[in-house]
């Protein structure tokens, strides 16, 4: 994607961190949905915790459209379940992660795996955002026009051709 945004959505996400059943790690993290519109609510704050399970409001995010992935965006919508992606990147400190980015670009959220280290989950779109994004779409989306092009026939006087019997050098 190249230059700024032509529309953005304000979201807050929300995080889950589950103790691991594992003797290399203690915590599993992994966004677990998103809220319309940002809180007034510092990021990292604790909101239920059990034990076993505490969920988190990790911070407000931006889903930043761009008219060049109305594609994209136009077949997340026809899956029948919307996602968003929320891609959370080690810190290496407290908070262990630091929210990344939010997008409802599928390419986009895929290309972040990449990395390795992000935890990168797709989140159920809310109604809100879904409508919002319907709207993007509807606005600024062209269909692209398949051109197949016409290959040039091959001139066959215009192929080299060597006379039987000789090396390739004396040709």
């Amino acid at each position: 994607m190249s230059g700024a945004p032509l529309a953005s959505i304000p979201v807050g996400v929300i995080v889950e961190r589950v103790k691991a059943a594992s003797p290399w790690i203690d915590y599993l993290w992994r966004p677990v949905s998103v809220l319309v519109g940002q809180p007034d609510t510092p990021s990292w704050t604790k909101l239920a915790d059990n034990g076993e399970r505490a969920t988190f409001y990790a911070g407000p995010g931006m889903v930043e459209l761009h008219r060049s992935e109305t594609a994209n965006y136009r077949d997340n919508l026809a899956t029948g379940t919307p996602a968003l992606w929320v891609v959370l990147r080690e810190t290496g400190a407290e908070p262990p992660y630091a929210l990344y980015l939010v997008t409802a670009d599928p390419a986009e959220g895929e290309g972040m795996t990449e990395a390795g280290s992000n935890i990168v989950e797709p989140v159920p779109m809310l109604d809100a955002v879904r409508d919002a994004i319907a709207a993007f779409v509807a606005e600024h989306h062209v269909q692209e026009v398949f051109v197949k092009r016409e290959r040039d026939r091959a001139n066959p006087e215009a192929l080299g051709r060597r006379r039987p019997g000789l090396p390739k050098d004396e040709q």
